[in-house]
């Protein structure tokens, strides 16, 4: 098969869950004889390596530029729109006729319109790939205004019959709009033998976050815990794995609440191998997040033996991915969050606790995610 993902953004020049899952199925899809493409902002051109390349190979994958890289998130810390619109008006200019499978990213939405249109009269099937679906939650991101975004959301639901979610919650919000007929869900993965092998960093942390640095993942609700923590125990250590809009926010917290010695900002990890190492030598990992599409880090934690502690919000799909023998779900406030971490430092995290941790982790090997994924495209052609 020839498929093309589609997304705005590509990894390893940026890094998150939908980039991440196009780069692990797509290499594996390539080892097993087809022809990947992705079709993105061109990222890497600003990078040594690749300045000035519109389309290059990385791990056999094909990477096109069809536009300039733009700031993905506009001051107030939400998503540009501006960015959306740019990128599926870039990719009019992109020809899917000899193609079989396009895979369009659900997100940033109008980049589904412009592949619906290119993929009409052309022998290439459209696949839509949902990472979430917001319906009601589009009036606290935009007040008034979400009624648009809403409606664009609503609309892409109807573009195709072939849509893939990544998690229950996905798809149970999807179906409070349409129940496309050729629907089905296919999470997210981890790198399972890679994690296997690798060694703990030398620097220990108690508590770890890893991700995007955005108002939604609500990282400040850890950093105000961790104050709370560090009254019962002065010497705990709180790692904090990202960059975003929110950094500057979040160092302001720390400094207010004179947790300079506590919580640490390590920045970006361009390397997966170093996150990896880092939360081995971690104790607990806490997403915070009151929205997740599904929440990679959460399985990458408990595949390094790491129980997740995360928050029972409606919108954070991470809470479908723990239960009692891979973590905790807990009360979106400070003082839940706060007790059960000092309970955590106190009693510690036994070997049999971390071993369920790795083996929950288990069934989402990426490489039985992308058998699952190469089914279903072989499913479409077969019925078409």
């Amino acid at each position: 098969m020839k498929i093309a993902f589609i997304y705005d953004t590509a990894y390893p020049w940026v890094t998150g869950g939908a980039e991440n899952r196009i780069f692990e199925i797509g290499k594996r899809l390539r080892l097993r004889g087809h022809d990947i493409h992705v079709f993105s902002l061109g990222y890497w051109m600003e990078t040594k390596e690749y300045y000035g390349q519109e389309t290059i190979k990385y791990n056999d994958i094909t990477y096109h530029s069809v536009g300039k890289p733009m700031e993905l998130y506009t001051k107030d810390g939400s998503r540009s729109i501006k960015e959306a619109l740019y990128f599926a008006k870039c990719l009019v200019s992109v020809n899917f006729d000899d193609f079989d499978i396009v895979d369009c990213q659900g997100f940033p939405y109008f980049s589904c319109y412009t592949s619906k249109l290119k993929t009409m009269n052309s022998k290439a099937n459209l696949v839509i790939t949902l990472h979430e679906v917001w319906n009601d939650y589009w009036y606290d991101y935009m007040g008034r205004k979400g009624f648009f975004g809403k409606i664009v959301e609503k609309g892409i639901l109807h573009l195709t019959d072939n849509v893939i979610c990544v998690s229950t919650a996905t798809y149970e919000n999807m179906l409070e709009n349409n129940k496309p007929s050729n629907s089905i869900i296919i999470s997210n993965g981890v790198n399972i033998n890679e994690i296997i092998y690798l060694d703990p960093s030398k620097q220990y942390c108690d508590v770890i976050y890893a991700g995007r640095l955005i108002a939604e993942k609500h990282v400040d609700l850890l950093i105000k815990a961790m104050r709370k923590v560090v009254d019962v125990h002065p010497y705990a250590k709180c790692f904090i794995v990202g960059e975003g809009p929110m950094e500057d926010y979040l160092k302001h917290i720390v400094s207010t609440l004179e947790l300079e010695k506590n919580v640490f900002f390590l920045g970006f990890y361009k390397n997966k191998e170093d996150l990896y190492k880092t939360l081995k030598s971690s104790s607990i990992l806490v997403l915070p997040s009151l929205r997740e599409g599904f929440g990679i880090i959460a399985i990458e934690a408990n595949a390094c033996g790491v129980p997740v502690i995360t928050v029972n919000a409606k919108m954070n799909a991470a809470k479908d991915l723990i239960n009692e023998d891979n973590g905790w779900i807990i009360n979106d406030n400070v003082d839940s969050l706060a007790i059960l971490i000092n309970q955590l430092i106190s009693d510690g995290i036994s070997y049999n606790k971390r071993n369920l941790c790795r083996k929950s982790a288990k069934k989402y090997d990426w490489n039985s995610i992308a058998a699952k994924t190469e089914n279903y495209y072989l499913k479409i052609l077969k019925n078409n």
